[in-house]
């Protein structure tokens, strides 16, 4: 095999219905399904390059080398790919991301959703949808719904073949906006690997799961019918919902700073004056700010003037992972 690459880049995605928990670590089959949203402009860019000379891989997060967990959870997903295409060429890895790293802004869904689609090209495989979202979910469960664009739901499943995400409205189907509010960029000292595995130690796991298919519907009907105040009901009560499984787990897990709580009652506060506004938190100290997009630059205004903040960022409906011609 010559040397061969290929480049994919792919967005992020913010959970509206959380993915918390596994039935099967190894192959991040999910406790629970869970629906997002891609997050437009923030990109994971990933270039693989299998080369013949190499005797390991090699990976490079946002230009340092990795030797670490990080390079082990690349090479096996690397592994999957080697296995499908009936190769052994080992391959050198390069991704970027344009956000912040570890933070609670699901790098590592991007990240595997990016990798799967260039690893697969580059390895001359031609997947489609569904298979590139079952390879990105055992790198990254939620990188699952990095594949699709728009509005995604992943379909929890029992096992590795029925177990993918799809696209339940596309990018232009409603104009929400996350406005991402950064109080941390220091990356967090645990894992949200780890904190999957910890999840059922909480003995409010198992209510949460069970109420699940109830949510998903309430969520996805909100989404369809672009119901702003149903969706900011159901997003704010399955963040709390996993969070409060964080908390009860052991060890406790307790990611908030005292800005991310000062956000939440400022939201809340909000919205009771009117203001179509919600909150999510995935696993960190960032909040995500919910509101429609004809209203993001009150909406940041807002959050700007809050103790704590060091940066807004904001992201609309996003597409999907995409192979990127390099010259």
């Amino acid at each position: 095999m010559t040397s061969i690459s290929a480049t994919a880049v792919a967005c992020p995605n913010i959970a509206f219905i959380k993915y918390w928990g596994d039935i099967d670590p190894s192959l991040h089959i999910p406790a629970n399904g869970s629906i997002s949203m891609n997050l437009a402009n923030l990109i994971t860019r990933t270039i693989v390059n299998y080369d013949p000379s190499l005797l390991q891989d090699q990976f490079r997060l946002n230009g340092e080398s990795t030797t670490d967990e990080a390079l082990e959870r690349v090479s096996i997903l690397l592994n999957r790919v080697r296995q499908l295409a009936n190769i052994s060429t080992f391959a050198r890895v390069e991704s970027n991301n344009n956000f912040p790293t570890s933070v609670g802004i699901a790098s590592s869904a991007s990240g595997f959703a990016a990798l799967s689609l260039a690893s697969s090209k580059a390895a001359g495989l031609e997947l489609d949808e569904k298979e590139l979202s079952r390879l990105a979910r055992t790198g990254s469960g939620s990188a699952c719904r990095s594949i699709p664009g728009g509005f995604v739901e992943w379909h929890a499943g029992d096992e590795d073949a029925d177990s993918y995400a799809y696209s339940i409205a596309s990018p232009s189907h409603w104009n929400l906006a996350d406005c991402i509010t950064i109080v941390s960029q220091e990356e967090k000292p645990i894992s949200s690997s780890v904190g999957h595995a910890l999840a059922e130690t909480s003995i409010l796991q198992a209510a949460r799961i069970a109420d699940a298919p109830h949510r998903l519907n309430l969520c996805r009907a909100a989404i369809l019918a672009c119901d702003f105040d149903q969706l900011a009901e159901v997003v704010e009560l399955d963040s709390n919902l996993m969070h409060a499984v964080m908390f009860t787990s052991t060890p406790p897990l307790l990611y908030w700073q005292p800005a991310t709580v000062a956000i939440m009652h400022a939201v809340q506060s909000w919205r009771k004056e009117g203001l179509p506004v919600c909150y999510t938190i995935d696993a960190g100290p960032n909040v995500h700010v919910l509101c429609l997009g004809e209203q993001v630059e009150m909406i940041v205004e807002r959050i700007q003037q809050l103790p704590g903040v060091t940066q807004v960022l904001t992201a609309h409906p996003g597409g999907p992972a995409m192979l990127e011609e390099r010259a």
